[in-house]
């Protein structure tokens, strides 16, 4: 008899992932954070019709909120609702990382950003990060460093045979 393991399942847990999210900031710090979400929204986003790439916290009255996330309603999910795809959406934190996160944006300087979706056991969840913006120059190094890179492993596997 073969026990089923649920660490084992045919797929991603990622919903959504903000892919250029580390070519336009400086990632110092990440967290992962609740969403409160309405019935129509769990169902889009088991369909996958989520974007983040714009998305963005802020902070108001002790709270967190995520503005700029579209997540577009399926037909047949929301018919005696309406849906407004670009709501603004309460982030549930602890008191301690809210606070915590609060101070760095106000004194320090970051901003804080969507870096991915996903599942967490049936919980959909987002990884928010701490962020600090890059220059132009700063791109551009890090653009040659990846290629450097990616030549250095390419040598390697050449010099190897």
């Amino acid at each position: 008899m073969v026990k089923k393991n649920s660490k084992n399942k045919a797929g991603s847990n990622t919903i959504a992932q903000n892919r250029q999210a580390r070519h336009e900031y400086f990632i110092e710090d990440d967290v992962e954070v609740g969403l409160e979400l309405q019935g129509w929204e769990v169902k889009a986003l088991r369909a996958g019709k989520v974007n983040i790439s714009e998305s963005y916290v802020f902070f108001r009255d002790g709270e967190a909120f995520m503005s700029g996330a579209t997540i577009t309603p399926l037909n047949v999910a929301s018919t005696h609702v309406v849906a407004d795809p670009t709501r603004v959406r309460k982030l549930l934190l602890k008191r301690r990382e809210l606070d915590t996160l609060i101070g760095k944006v106000n004194r320090e300087g970051y901003t804080v950003i969507a870096l991915s979706m996903y599942w967490k056991q049936s919980w959909a969840k987002l990884k928010i990060g701490l962020a600090k913006g890059k220059k132009l120059h700063d791109k551009r190094d890090a653009s040659k460093d990846r290629d450097w890179q990616r030549d250095k492993a390419r040598i390697m596997k050449a010099a190897a045979r």
